[in-house]
């Protein structure tokens, strides 16, 4: 069997290995801390110390998200997801915050997973692209949010 160029399989990249190893890391830090409410304010620190590591717009689009997501959704609790601000209900990700510079992309990525109650008919968006985030999207965002969870 012959080797082409479009048919060569790379495997992951080098930004998808180290967000499965961040994912490996993340489940054995929980599963060593001691009460739900030290578990709970350690996977805020580690949150808020994920975002302070990020570059400067990415940072401050997070900290905003941040700030919004708590606010518009209480019984959301933020943990880290293959390393990327997240926050779940019942241990479960609704929603993310995905940097740019994380997987080198043109834009920072607000997420939603399946556990997310945003259906709308037969197709809804999941992903929304987030270059600066203004008070007329940290409204979008709170919206999504507290559809999200209802």
């Amino acid at each position: 069997m012959s080797s082409t160029e479009s048919s060569k399989h790379e495997g992951f990249t080098a930004e998808e290995r180290a967000a499965m190893k961040d994912h490996a890391q993340e489940l054995k830090t929980a599963a060593r801390r001691g009460s739900r409410a030290d578990k709970a304010a350690e996977a805020e620190r580690e949150v808020l110390a994920k975002i302070a590591e990020m570059q400067d717009s990415d940072r401050i689009m997070a900290e905003r998200v941040h700030a919004v997501i708590t606010a518009s959704a209480p019984v959301l609790a933020p943990k880290l997801w293959y390393g990327m601000p997240a926050y779940a209900l019942d241990g479960k990700v609704v929603c993310f915050f995905q940097s740019a510079e994380k997987f080198k992309a043109r834009y920072a990525t607000l997420g939603f997973s399946d556990q997310a109650k945003l259906d709308e008919g037969t197709m809804w968006a999941a992903g929304f692209a987030l270059t600066e985030v203004t008070a007329e999207v940290e409204a979008r965002i709170g919206a999504l949010v507290k559809q999200a969870v209802s």
